[in-house]
């Protein structure tokens, strides 16, 4: 029968006085690491020693106990004792716990400190987070914890976070299933249902990345930095019920998100009324505002002009106040590299009011005023953006009528029944380019003194045979012809007007009834504006002085303007027709459209991919069925990568597969050009086989400019 093992006898326990102790040779610890000695020290002075030294009795070369003690584990709580001593914050004969071994036990002193060091196992992470949620709960405050364990606020706010996600993600991170940044990525919601709901729909997803789940979590919710919540302001939103933002503690999340869409968005409708009945006020007609004004909300309403006056003298007192402020931030945070938000802010509002108090008032015709309107928005910043001074088509003062007598009108009927011409013979003179004689009637024979006017019949037949032979001429001048185009363009394009010239053609300024939300925020069409405003500030205020001042430009830059001009007119969009007809539009006549639309893209090289148009998850991956998604993935990176998300959930499927085509290239059908056979550039062919005249050359080289034909020679003449 075998025997029972031996039951092991625990080393005795004693209090010796610190005097007594000597640290030992055989400690195995030699590499500081960890925390400082220094604050081992601070936490014995707070917490007393929680743990006893292991000590053994040190012997004299004959064997014989000395009265010292040798400490073999826990070296570096002696080494703290050592400080509080010398802090005379302990005496040096202070009783220390210690657990005593005897000086000739079999296992070594050195097993001794390498076991108490090796085997001891570390703090779950879980476990400290739970833990300062404890001493929350009994009452310790957030600045007291992280004094007590030497860390930042911050840092015990992580903890707590931590420490509140669902008790069944909990458990997922100690069975090692989730990471910790995993974990800290859902700590942006206190639902514990839609964390552990997130969390089941990722179970077989390829995408468990942290970036993901934080944006699964925040997909309902605006982010402090949208322009709404700018515009309104956190503390409007507090008030009227909201809760305070959601933040995300372990990355930047600028200021966090609300969780009140609902709320933010009435909110925003009712100052931006408050603001549009502010404006109106001024003396406006309308006042239209908007979140978000699309690209071309001015199309086809004419900008009337407006008088700037210079600052006044509280203007002026106004700005150096503000000047004086600006100086002294500036002063005060030079050099440093966190500046507080509020700072920030305050630097940017004082920016913004000088800017506008430098540009003076702006002042309008009160007649013009009362037809016209504002534009309001609101900037990427959610300051308002402004636009004054526009009139509508509707709005425009009709032109009155001539007035005529009667009695006048009666006589100038003529025998052959034709109706009168409201034409005074010097007006008739100036339109014929000449005297206008008399027709000789049977009335004549009375009053052969009185000259009467011309038939409107007459004039009209008369006016014909000029306009064509001046369309004759005209047609054998290219240059001539060129800057008459250019002419009517840009008083279209610039101006709105479309009676001060005698072509009949004008730029019709497309307008998008679909367009995408931030279309007007896009590169193309800031491009678009910046290019306009420039232009804009070339030309005349005047459409009168238009033509004069289309001639003074060089082949290069009418050409430019040229190609600015007709870009408005430009229509490559797709739009649905009535199935039975009836429409503005027919279906033959959009694809007929797009077919050319094609063609000039071909021309100029154009490719959507190029200008930056990716497809995301709001323009168009997550408006299309999961078949669709599928194929699109398949086409711009690789089937397999498509079943790897043809499990997921629509919305799901649609933001992994923004992330996989991110930078395919791929393009959607409508934004592909089709396959054609190769033809000739347009600037290779042109009537007659001839070549295009200097002034429409690619180079703007107009050559000499006193060469017969030349934009400035025609100038000239």
């Amino acid at each position: 029968m075998a025997k029972a093992a031996a039951k092991i006898v625990l080393s005795p326990s004693r209090d010796i006085p610190f005097d007594k102790l000597i640290l030992s040779q055989s400690n195995v610890r030699r590499v500081k690491n960890g925390v400082t000695i220094e604050n081992l020290a601070d936490s014995i002075a707070r917490r007393s020693l929680l743990h006893g030294l292991n000590v053994r009795p040190q012997l004299d070369d004959d064997g014989a106990e000395t009265g010292f003690f040798e400490v073999p584990a826990g070296g570096r709580r002696y080494s703290a004792l050592a400080i509080l001593v010398k802090r005379k914050r302990m005496a040096k004969d202070a009783l220390v716990p210690c657990v005593v071994k005897a000086a000739n036990d079999p296992v070594l002193a050195e097993e001794d400190s390498l076991a108490e060091n090796s085997e001891r196992e570390p703090l779950h992470p879980l476990d400290e987070f739970h833990g300062m949620k404890v001493l929350i709960d009994k009452g310790e405050r957030e600045e007291a914890i992280a004094a007590h364990f030497r860390v930042t606020p911050a840092v015990v706010r992580q903890r707590l976070k931590l420490a509140a996600v669902s008790p069944t993600l909990h458990e997922v991170y100690v069975a090692g299933d989730m990471t910790l940044d995993q974990l800290m990525a859902f700590t942006v919601s206190d639902d514990h249902a839609r964390q552990e709901q997130l969390w089941k729909q990722l179970d077989h997803s390829i995408n468990k990345s942290p970036s993901f789940i934080r944006d699964k979590l925040t997909e309902d919710m605006v982010e402090m930095s949208d322009a709404r919540v700018r515009f309104v302001g956190l503390d409007a939103y507090l008030a009227a019920g909201g809760v305070a933002p959601t933040r995300d503690l372990f990355e930047p999340d600028d200021g966090g998100w609300l969780t009140d869409p609902a709320l933010l968005d009435r909110l925003v409708a009712e100052k931006l009324d408050a603001e549009a009945n502010r404006i109106r006020a001024e003396g406006w007609k309308w006042v239209e505002a908007l979140v978000d004004l699309p690209y071309g909300y001015d199309a086809d309403c004419r900008a009337i002009e407006a008088t700037r006056e210079p600052p006044t003298e509280e203007d002026e007192a106004r700005i150096a106040e503000l000047r004086a402020e600006a100086d002294a931030l500036e002063e005060q945070w030079a050099g440093k590299g966190d500046v507080p938000a509020e700072v920030d802010a305050r630097v940017t509002a004082i920016d913004v009011e000088l800017a506008a108090l430098s540009q003076g008032r702006r002042t309008y015709d009160a007649q013009e005023q009362a037809r016209a309107g504002v534009f309001v928005g609101l900037e990427a910043d959610g300051t308002l953006y402004i636009d004054r001074g526009y009139v509508r088509p509707e709005d425009e003062p009709e032109e009155e009528a001539v007035e005529t007598d009667d009695e006048e009108t009666d006589e100038e009927i003529e025998a052959t029944g034709d109706e009168p011409a409201d034409i005074a013979v010097q007006a008739g003179s100036e339109r014929l380019g000449g005297a206008v004689a008399p027709v000789a009637t049977d009335s004549d024979e009375d009053d052969d003194e009185v000259i009467k006017p011309l038939p409107d019949r007459l004039v009209a037949e008369l006016t014909a045979s000029r306009t064509v032979a001046l369309q004759d001429a005209f047609a054998q001048n290219p240059s001539v012809a060129f800057a008459a185009v250019l002419h009517a363009m840009v008083l279209t394009t610039f101006y709105q007007v479309r009676t001060e010239t005698c072509l009949e053609l004008s730029v019709s300024r497309v307008y998008f009834p679909f367009q995408a939300p931030g279309l007007r925020e896009s590169a193309a069409a800031k491009a678009m504006e910046e290019r306009h405003a420039g232009w804009k500030a070339r030309l005349p205020k005047s459409d009168k002085d238009a033509w004069d001042a289309i001639q003074q430009l060089d082949g290069a830059d009418q050409a430019a303007l040229f190609a600015h001009c007709a870009a408005y007119a430009v229509n490559a969009q797709w739009e649905p027709v009535p199935k039975h007809g009836g429409g503005r539009v027919s279906a033959h006549g959009v694809a007929r459209r797009i077919e050319h639309a094609n063609v000039l893209a071909r021309a100029i090289g154009f490719d959507m991919a190029v200008t930056g148009w990716r497809p995301t998850y709001e323009n168009y991956l997550g408006r299309i069925t999961k078949p669709r998604i599928l194929e699109a993935v398949a086409e711009g990176t690789e089937p397999q990568k498509a079943g790897l998300i043809d499990h997921l959930k629509k919305g799901d499927m649609a933001r992994e597969a923004e992330r996989l085509l991110a930078d395919s290239g791929w393009l959607p059908e409508p934004l592909r050009m089709p396959e054609v056979d190769p033809v000739l550039p347009i600037a290779d062919t042109a009537a007659d086989g001839e070549a295009l005249p200097a002034f429409l050359g690619e180079d703007g080289d107009d050559g000499d400019e006193d060469e017969p034909g030349s934009a400035y020679a025609i100038a000239a003449e």
